[in-house]
């Protein structure tokens, strides 16, 4: 038996950094031919970091970690070049890999290097895996609707020679194949509505046609539509393998115990399906203004809420509520900031704390599905299987 090595590059990063490990120990778990290494990157000391690695490093002997030296920024580069930080990376993980691949070939019975796996924003990294004549994969962390809209968007440039960014405030409607209604324009992500911000999209969607297969982080039953989108051999196969959670809490269950026992106690007191949890990301923040205005619609609802807050320096499924589809977190041509109302918050979270028995039924029915999709048989499993007999069989 052939055993095969994977290099997985995550973004420096604990966002990034969970879920991709999750799926590495699923992989390992699944076929013992395969082994993994990571190659981290950091852009600064990371408590959370540490004793995630540590953790797995202690349970798996299958899933190693090697720290690459610390990413320094450029201060004469602009803040936008995080990508050029990882680019710069490049050497030195080809200097790493030339050591694995030297191990491999010196020790019988050693893996061989089957291939790379990459984060999106890590795509320059195919660049070095050709080099070592290795396929290259990327694990999304994100969803199959937003890699078909970065597909979609890309095509538009590079295919269609239309640039999106004229699509602001556009009236025009998109009908993409990964979106079972049309989208108005002018409420595509903001990133893809200006000159700065679309290459950090388009840029990584290019080179995601380069690869051997996508690794996506959601389930056939949750985005089925977006999925199947994919099936007609215009981009490389796509395999949704979530949702991959990290429900033991690796590295942090003795930590975060005790910081937040209170917070769990409370949510235990409290009735069935009665609290509404506001999360807007590793890196979503509001200013004063839209904090109080959240604030009071929360309140005015009536509804028990968890708010994960940070300060500043899905409809489109059946089971969500709009409360306001153009909102940007930019300034207005008036010099003001745009701003969702108290009252429309309000109205929101009573839409969804309110739900009909229906769509209530129908996000029990999808909890239920995400758990089935990774058992033994699920369509997340058989996804799993099938992207581990893409990589044996394409072994360089």
């Amino acid at each position: 038996m052939k055993k095969a090595e994977l290099v997985f590059i995550p973004t420096p990063g604990i966002s990034h950094l969970v879920s991709t490990v999750e799926v590495a120990k699923q992989l390992v778990d699944r076929d013992e031919r395969l082994s993994i290494i990571f190659l981290i990157m950091k852009l600064r000391s990371d408590p959370k970091v540490d004793r995630l690695i540590d953790s797995v490093s202690t349970a798996c002997n299958r899933i190693q970690f090697i720290h690459l030296s610390k990413l320094e920024p450029d201060p004469n580069q602009p803040s936008n070049s995080f990508i050029s930080l990882i680019e710069s990376q490049r050497p030195i993980v080809k200097e790493e890999v030339s050591r694995l691949v030297s191990r491999s070939e010196s020790i019988p019975g050693s893996p061989t290097l089957a291939g790379f796996v990459l984060d999106m924003f890590c795509t320059s990294m195919i660049d070095v895996a050709n080099e070592f004549g290795a396929p290259s994969y990327i694990f999304l962390t994100s969803s199959a609707a937003s890699l078909g809209l970065q597909f979609y968007v890309q095509a538009l440039c590079d295919e269609h020679k239309v640039d999106p960014t004229e699509f602001k405030g556009s009236d025009t409607e998109l009908v993409m194949p990964c979106l079972a209604n049309p989208l108005p324009a002018k409420l595509l992500p903001s990133s893809m509505l200006n000159k700065e911000g679309l290459p950090i999209l388009i840029i990584p969607a290019r080179r995601f046609r380069e690869t051997k297969g996508i690794m996506v982080n959601t389930f056939e039953e949750l985005e089925s539509h977006a999925i199947n989108s994919f099936s007609n051999g215009n981009t490389p196969p796509v395999y949704p393998v979530g949702p991959m959670l990290n429900l033991n809490r690796d590295g942090d269950r003795d930590v975060e115990s005790d910081k937040f026992k209170g917070i769990r106690q409370w949510l235990d007191d409290q009735p069935p399906s009665s609290v509404v949890y506001l999360c807007f990301g590793s890196r979503g923040s509001f200013g004063v203004d839209q904090v109080q205005e959240i604030a009071c619609g929360l309140e005015q609802s009536g509804h028990r809420f968890l708010w994960s807050l940070r300060q500043p320096p899905p409809k489109e499924m059946g089971l969500g509520v709009e409360i306001k589809m153009d909102y940007r977190k930019e300034m207005n041509s008036d010099g003001t900031d745009d701003i969702v109302s108290a009252g429309e918050i309000e109205r929101g979270v009573r839409c969804l704390m309110e739900l009909d028995n229906e769509k209530r039924e129908r996000l029990k029915e999808m909890s239920g599905k995400s758990r089935k999709a990774l058992e033994s048989g699920g369509t997340s499993s058989t996804w799993l299987g099938r992207f581990i007999q893409d990589v044996v069989d394409h072994q360089p």
